[in-house]
């Protein structure tokens, strides 16, 4: 079992990996910058991650969790699906847009095959939610008839375009978060058959 100064250094090194990925990316966040910001011996980390991208998919992982948890919470708030649907994608644009350059890192940036994988399974569990949803809609006569794993597989990967260009760390001049927000919104919906005027049975 980890004693508190393990927890304690683990959650240094989390932290300070997930600063460093923040303010310059994957590429700024070195094994001693990483210790240094955690004010750690650069072989800490090794004694609490076997390499660096165990690290950073723990970091992924931990993000992940919170972002599922932000849309599952946001879906909960309302019994109607046209606003249910809506506020899950509203949560999670509006998160990554107020943290452009961590989101960028976290879901575009290339890095290692083990983070990499971790970003497979993230957008599959949010695939997963989006079916059931979904699924919910159309019981609620909410939405046309449709394969809803498709249905789903396309809405997600059409936000995650949507946001290419907005997050880039060298993107120019992009309209307002609303505005983008309200776009991906309204395309994801018409995809999907959602009359947003006409409230679910």
């Amino acid at each position: 079992m980890n004693d508190t100064k393990t927890v304690s250094t683990r959650e240094r090194l989390l932290r300070a990996a997930a600063e460093l990925i923040q303010e310059g990316g994957y590429a700024t966040a070195s094994v001693g910058a990483i210790a240094e910001r955690a004010g750690l011996a650069t072989g800490a980390l090794y004694r609490h991650f076997p390499s660096k991208a165990e690290l950073f998919v723990e970091v992924f992982r931990e993000a992940a969790e919170r972002e599922l948890a932000a849309m599952r919470a946001a879906s909960a708030r309302s019994a109607e699906f046209a606003r249910r649907f809506e506020a899950v994608i509203h949560t999670y644009a509006t998160g990554a847009l107020r943290n452009r350059r961590l989101a960028w890192a976290l879901v575009y940036e290339p890095v290692d095959p083990l983070v990499d994988a971790e970003r497979l399974a993230y957008r599959r569990r949010y695939r997963d939610g989006m079916i059931e949803l979904l699924r919910e809609g159309l019981a609620a006569q909410a939405i046309p008839e449709q394969d809803v794993e498709l249905a789903a597989a396309a809405v997600v990967g059409a936000i995650a375009e949507a946001l290419v260009g907005p997050l880039s760390p060298v993107a120019g001049r992009t309209p307002g978060e609303e505005e983008i927000i309200a776009a991906i919104i309204g395309f994801c919906a018409r995809a999907i058959g959602l009359d947003r005027g006409r409230p679910s049975r």
